[in-house]
C-alpha cells in the first residue's frame, strides 16, 4: 500500500494542474470590457452611458443636408444620456455585430450621434448609420456603444440587441442633428 501511495498522489496533482489550466482564463481576459447586455428595446445602463434603441430602419440612400449616399444603409435612432457625470459622456464608437461581421457606425454622416455630448438624467436622442454589404438584411444584430474609449480596456459595452428581420425598408432617409428629448 505505502509503494502505490506516492503515484496516487502524483496522479492527483497532474489531475488539479490540468483542471487548473483549463480554467484560468486567457491573457485577453484580464484587460477585455464588459458587456452590458439588456433585452430588445429596454434601456441599458453602464457606468458611463445609459442608451436605449428606438427605431431602426434600412434605407437605400441617406442623406444629411448637402450630403448623400447610396447604399445598403441601416439608421438607428438610439436615446442616449450620460448616468452619473457629463464628464468625457459620447459616444465614441458604436460597431454593429452581424453573426462574426462587424459594421462601424459612419463617421461620414456629419450629423451622427457619434461624438455628441450627454448630458445627465435628459436623453439625448441621435441617429446612427451603418452602410452594410448588401447580404446583411437579416439576423439577429448586437448594438455595440463605447463611451470614453475607442478600445475599452476594463470599461463597460453597452450591447443592445436588435433584430434585423422585420425592419422596414425606406427609400431614403434623412439623419437629422441629435436633439435633447423633451425641448
Amino acid at each position: 500500500m505505502r509503494r502505490g501511495a506516492p503515484w496516487a498522489i502524483g496522479a492527483a496533482l497532474v489531475v488539479v494542474a490540468g483542471v487548473a489550466v483549463a480554467l484560468t482564463p486567457p491573457d485577453i481576459a484580464l484587460t477585455q470590457a464588459f458587456s452590458i447586455h439588456g433585452g430588445e428595446g429596454d434601456a441599458v445602463t453602464g457606468r458611463t452611458l445609459t442608451a436605449q434603441v428606438r427605431d431602426a430602419a434600412f434605407a437605400e440612400r441617406v442623406s444629411t443636408g448637402d450630403w448623400e449616399a447610396d447604399g445598403n444603409w441601416l439608421v438607428v435612432s438610439v436615446a442616449a444620456s450620460a448616468p452619473q457625470t457629463e464628464v468625457d459622456a459620447a459616444v465614441i464608437l458604436a460597431a454593429l455585430e452581424v453573426g462574426d461581421r462587424t459594421f462601424h457606425a459612419s463617421e461620414r454622416v456629419r450629423d451622427s450621434l457619434l461624438g455628441t455630448a450627454l448630458r445627465v438624467g435628459t436623453d439625448t436622442v441621435g441617429m446612427l448609420a451603418f452602410e452594410l454589404p448588401a447580404d446583411v438584411d437579416a439576423g439577429d444584430a448586437d448594438l455595440r456603444l463605447i463611451t470614453s474609449y475607442s478600445t475599452p480596456q476594463l470599461d463597460d459595452v453597452v450591447v443592445l440587441p436588435l433584430s434585423l428581420d422585420d425592419l422596414p425598408s425606406e427609400a431614403e432617409i434623412e439623419i437629422v442633428a441629435p436633439e435633447w428629448e423633451g425641448f
